[in-house]
């Protein structure tokens, strides 16, 4: 799940923004997340996706979120294990260059297995 800590005059409080189902929008965020000027998040899971894929648990998605007037939508930029050659189960967070353009690793799959950096645009 991806959630926001709010502190409070008793503590902290905690609002989930967004709960993974372990389909198609994702499963398992390892990382945290990342904001771009327009107040959207931006992640990656180590599960979900195309559920064909990686013992049928899928390899990752790399997402957004973007508010809402009634909470958070999710969309999935990237699937990862669909292409040839592709990364597989991101665990680390992403860096956005100053075109907007995400950035980061997979520790496994790439040409060689051992993972890849990957790019992200808009």
């Amino acid at each position: 799940m991806v959630f926001k800590l709010s502190l409070t005059f008793t503590g902290w409080k905690e609002t989930v923004l967004h709960f993974f189902t372990q389909g198609t929008d994702g499963a398992i965020p390892g990382a945290g997340v990342i904001f771009d000027s327009a107040g959207n998040l931006y992640g990656t899971t180590e599960q979900g996706g195309n559920t064909s894929h990686c013992g049928g648990n899928g390899c990752g998605v790399v997402f957004k979120l973007s508010p809402t007037s009634g909470g958070w939508t999710e969309t999935v930029l990237h699937t990862f294990g669909a292409l040839t050659g592709d990364g597989l189960q991101p665990a680390a967070g992403l860096v956005f260059d100053a075109a907007g353009n995400l950035y980061g690793t997979t520790p496994i799959g790439g040409a060689n297995g051992v993972g890849t950096v990957f790019e992200v645009t808009p």
